[in-house]
């Protein structure tokens, strides 16, 4: 399994961006995948996650009420919606996947990340 995070780079505090994470070598996602990120000096932190078969999605503390994340089966792809940023989002943003846990660990498969750099 492939992964390919894209669509980072600058945003201004308060605005949004999406995410996309292309999912490829495999016909279908089994389990989920997940959404983290990192910021310099510190560890890889949850954002959220989606259950490939029934959709349903789980997110870290930081960012509930204000990230959204999605699927579309068909095109392999899950999307990190980012409404309202704030400076503290600024990380690389990895996708990963199959697990739709809230923990490094239950992740098998990682792209290389994409990063997002909010500025006030």
């Amino acid at each position: 399994v492939q992964l390919q995070a894209f669509g980072g780079g600058p945003a201004q505090a308060g605005g949004s961006l999406r995410v996309p994470c292309l999912v490829s070598g495999r016909a279908s996602i089994k389990y989920g995948v997940g959404w983290f990120r990192q910021a310099p000096g510190k560890e890889r932190e949850f954002v959220a996650a989606i259950s490939w078969s029934d959709g349903s999605t789980r997110y870290g503390d930081s960012v509930k009420g204000r990230f959204t994340i999605s699927r579309d089966n068909a095109k392999n792809t899950v999307y990190l919606q980012m409404n309202s940023l704030k400076v503290e989002d600024t990380a690389v943003y990895y996708c990963g996947a199959e697990s739709q846990l809230p923990a490094v660990s239950m992740y098998d498969y990682w792209g290389p990340g994409t990063q997002v750099t909010v500025s006030s």
